[in-house]
């Protein structure tokens, strides 16, 4: 049986929602009324980011163990999450978000909860 194939250069990796992830360093975010606008500045891509929700998923990203964990922290509906996730994974897509190193075992962990300025709003 093969392995999957490595991703070529300038490709992303798969999402994997338990992983962890943060916003691509070369990324920024504008608040806007529906959301955010995201523009990464190494490839050029402009993304919307139509609930300030989703926005506040993002930002927090790098703030927790998983993707998964940023969802449950950030107060994601459980029924809503599938939408999160493939959200989430159109941005690696994108390279608007970008796999990093785990946290490391000393590092603070934020409780679950809301995220500052989270809303409910759907995607």
């Amino acid at each position: 049986m093969a392995s999957p194939a490595a991703p070529a250069a300038g490709e992303s990796a798969p999402f994997d929602p338990d992983l962890p992830w943060q916003r691509a360093r070369s990324v920024a975010l504008r608040p806007e009324p529906f959301g955010a606008l995201v523009y990464h500045f190494g490839n050029r891509k402009l993304s919307f980011l139509k609930s300030k929700l989703l926005v506040s998923v993002v930002e927090s990203l790098a703030d927790h163990p998983s993707a998964t964990a940023t969802l449950v922290a950030c107060g994601v509906p459980e029924a809503q999450r599938g939408a999160y996730v493939k959200a989430l994974a159109d941005l690696v897509r994108s390279q608007m978000i970008e796999a990093r190193a785990p946290l490391p075992p000393t590092a603070r962990r934020l409780p679950a909860g809301p995220c500052s300025g989270a809303g409910l709003e759907e995607l």
